[in-house]
């Protein structure tokens, strides 16, 4: 799934650029895929937790193939154009709302509670292997076959998702939630998230990430060029040394389980703040280097604690609506990057690190001085 992820990603986006060569349009294809996700991601949770989540997450896997093959045939038939491809980013992000917290909700029922980081940390493992791999594997074909290529990849992979999630065990099934109103549902789920302060601290702390620290990954390019003084090749080294930091950092918390936590989650996060204010100190080439290798050790392990520590702080009958309010942030990034474009249009890239590092510094420091609730949590 994550695999045929990569390849929606990248292959809409050079799709839609060779179609438009617009790069406003690339972000109206983004903010697309977001706004669905934010809008709709408390009732996807509802829905987690009133349904079975594997056959939800199968059902969803199943749409997001039709999807990839509708743009396969779309190419192939040369009808394909721009709005095909904003229509496809809606609906990805629409399902994802739906999907994602499903398959986050659904781990504590694979794996004892002693095993949740573990498991999840794994999972991010996988997902930085991918990230390691995908891209390159998409690009070749796009270049060699043309986007078809692509668009059926994705269809061949989010098929086969289908067929490895029903291998999925099932005799830990979570109680599901009684029927009652869908509104109702999402209503008790805010109601649980505001009563507890370990879930609204970690919520501000993802909000925090979401809105200073991912964005990176957007301003990597400028960086390159304008910065560094490189070139594309530059950009997939750098790249492939955040996947590394981050399958390093994944295996490191999967390895060490359920020992402070809190500690380690806030350790990441300062590690992640200290390394965007590094990159502006420091604005070398052979110095990113080695910075991006802690960008992604910090990255990946953050949110495979907060997650963890959010699904220990919540009863599994509302753990789909819990879940998917971390999962919102994720529809958040296109937001965070434009107040960030701003930044680096007006001032420069350094000072829009040195402004992001410092807000990320910032906010951990309240938060270890003022949270002894996620210090102490094991």
């Amino acid at each position: 799934m994550w695999c045929a992820g990569q390849f929606q990603g990248i292959g809409q986006g050079y799709l839609a650029y060779d179609l438009t060569r617009s790069a406003g349009l690339l972000g109206v294809i983004s903010v697309g895929y977001g706004l669905p996700m934010i809008a709709l991601a408390l009732f996807g949770g509802a829905i987690a937790d009133r349904m079975k989540r594997k056959r939800l997450i199968q059902l969803f896997q199943g749409a997001e193939a039709l999807i990839a093959l509708g743009l396969a045939i779309s190419v192939i038939s040369r009808t394909v154009t721009w709005y095909h491809i904003l229509a496809a980013s809606i609906i990805h992000g629409a399902l994802f709302a739906f999907m994602l917290p499903a398959r986050q909700a659904i781990i504590p029922e694979l794996v004892d509670k002693s095993e949740i980081t573990n498991a999840i940390a794994l999972n991010s493992a996988g997902q930085s292997v991918v990230m390691l791999t995908a891209p390159a594997i998409c690009g070749t074909l796009y270049a060699i076959f043309g986007p078809e290529a692509v668009f059926i990849g994705m269809f061949v992979f989010q098929s086969l998702a289908v067929i490895l999630t029903e291998m999925v065990p099932t005799n830990r099934q979570a109680p599901v939630q009684p029927k009652q109103n869908l509104f109702k549902d999402v209503k008790d789920g805010i109601r649980v998230m505001k009563n507890n302060r370990v879930i609204l601290v970690l919520i501000g702390m993802a909000l925090t990430s979401t809105m200073f620290a991912m964005p990176f990954t957007h301003l990597l390019p400028v960086l390159v060029v304008a910065v560094y003084g490189k070139n594309a090749d530059a950009l997939g080294i750098l790249s492939a040394i955040i996947g590394l930091g981050s399958l390093v950092g994944s295996f490191i918390v999967a390895s060490i389980g359920n020992w402070k936590r809190g500690v380690l989650l806030l350790t990441t996060s300062f590690i992640t703040g200290i390394t965007l204010l590094s990159l502006a100190i420091f604005p070398y080439y052979f110095a990113g280097l080695v910075i991006m290798l802690f960008m992604g050790f910090g990255a990946s392990p953050q949110r495979a604690l907060k997650e963890s520590l959010v699904m220990d702080a919540v009863d599994d009958v509302f753990r789909g609506r819990v879940m998917s309010v971390l999962m919102m942030t994720i529809g958040l990034v296109p937001i965070g990057v434009l107040p960030l474009g701003l930044i680096v249009d007006a001032f420069g890239p350094t000072t829009a690190l040195a402004i992001m590092g410092t807000i990320m510094t910032v906010m951990t420091s309240i938060v270890f001085f003022t949270q002894k609730i996620i210090r102490d949590a094991q």
